[in-house]
């Protein structure tokens, strides 16, 4: 096992990051509360299971298309101003879907969702990259997860039981929240004036992605990374309130609950997850983090008993947050502090939202003929699959200019 060298002082989280992590809470809070009423929300226009889950794969296509714009964006303006921007257009087009009548219009508005969100990811994720300290990258990468965690962990929850007054409802919440968090980053994060490298500004070389492509650790984030986005990010969101509502009695209100569960699954793992990851380095958390989600994962879609259903969400999620601090930490490190890491940021953006493009509509085609056990245990595959990509790779391999 590697051991990274540590400093006798840890440096402060700078003041930028705290901005973000505070800012990712709200944005949690609010996705979770749509979480486990879109797919149901689709399929209340009379469409299957992979066309309700297309709704959640769509806003990561739009996702996918759109990244390397949000990664030069990202390179041109800086991050503050992308960052804000992508919020609130996630903001107007999540009020929208309120609104939809029709299949066809929520689609379209999901859609737009995903210009805004993937604006905003990029932008948070290159300015950790430029901010973060490297002794405490792992750390920090826990604590950012963490407030999505927390958030995921009320918000689903709270979805759920909304579902009794309708499913637009919670749209009209999140958009609101999403509004907040818009606030929040433009009053604390743009009117920071500092100098040096923490200014709006940046003009520090971009890092071309044939560069990062270079770091082994950076292709096996890559794979890691469509894994995760396949179950995490797709079937996990689109493919489990399905089936909770196929197999059990008040599916909606336990979809919500496992959703939840998930998210404080995660949350244990991170409180130990980034210091691991700073201490230990990236590959061991990835391989015993995603092999255990995957696993898990393999096994929700084989359970029709209440109790086992919670308790494999939990593992999952647990097995999830132990593996993403890293993996984040390893994109990071990539980077390094001497370039704008905006192009190689939507490089791994895109190889997750492959991933959540994908997962659903694969899955849910599965669970259309043969069932949610087969649907659930090939989403497993792909994260058994995505951890052996770290097989391979050894933390002494990274490049010296990633420092």
């Amino acid at each position: 096992m590697t051991t990274l060298p540590t400093s006798a002082i840890t440096p402060p989280i700078p003041r930028e990051i705290k901005v973000l992590i505070a800012a990712a809470f709200v944005i949690a809070l609010g996705f979770g509360l749509i979480a486990p009423i879109l797919p149901q929300f689709a399929k209340s226009f009379d469409v299957g299971v992979a066309a309700a889950g297309f709704i959640v794969s769509v806003f990561a296509l739009t996702r996918l298309a759109f990244a390397p714009v949000s990664g030069r964006l990202t390179t041109a303006l800086s991050e503050p101003p992308v960052y804000v921007g992508g919020v609130l257009i996630v903001a107007v087009s999540t009020i929208l879907c309120g609104f939809a009548q029709d299949y066809v219009q929520l689609l379209v508005f999901r859609a737009a969702g995903g210009l805004g969100s993937t604006m905003f990811t990029v932008s948070a994720m290159s300015l950790i990259a430029r901010l973060a300290p490297p002794e405490i990258r792992g750390r920090i990468s826990g604590y950012y997860a963490g407030s999505f965690l927390i958030g995921n962990i009320v918000g689903p929850v709270v979805g759920g039981f909304l579902a009794v007054f309708g499913y637009r409802l919670p749209f009209f919440i999140y958009g609101g929240a999403l509004v907040i968090a818009a606030a929040i980053v433009y009053l604390s994060l743009l009117r920071v004036r500092t100098s040096g490298q923490r200014g709006p500004r940046d003009t520090r070389p971009a890092m071309p992605f044939a560069t990062a492509l270079k770091d082994p650790i950076y292709r096996a984030a890559l794979v890691s990374g469509f894994a995760n986005g396949w179950s995490n990010f797709g079937v996990r969101v689109a493919l489990v309130p399905l089936f909770a509502a196929q197999v059990f009695d008040d599916g909606a209100a336990l979809a919500g609950l496992s959703l939840g569960l998930f998210a404080i699954g995660n949350a244990v793992a991170l409180t130990i997850a980034g210091r691991v990851t700073d201490r230990h380095g990236r590959r061991m958390p990835v391989l015993v983090g995603l092999t255990v989600g995957s696993v898990a994962m393999a096994g929700i879609g084989l359970t029709d008993h209440e109790v086992l259903f919670i308790g494999l969400s939990i593992i999952a999620g647990a097995g999830i947050g132990f593996m993403n601090p890293a993996q984040q930490a390893a994109v990071a490190d990539t980077i390094g502090r001497e370039h704008n890491g905006g192009k190689v940021m939507a490089g791994f953006q895109m190889a997750t939202d492959g991933g959540a493009i994908l997962g659903p509509v694969v899955a849910g085609l599965i669970a259309d003929h043969w069932g949610f056990g087969w649907a659930f245990a090939i989403t497993g595959v792909i994260g058994l699959l995505g951890a052996a990509a770290w097989l391979s790779v050894r933390e002494s391999e990274r490049l010296p200019s990633t420092s």
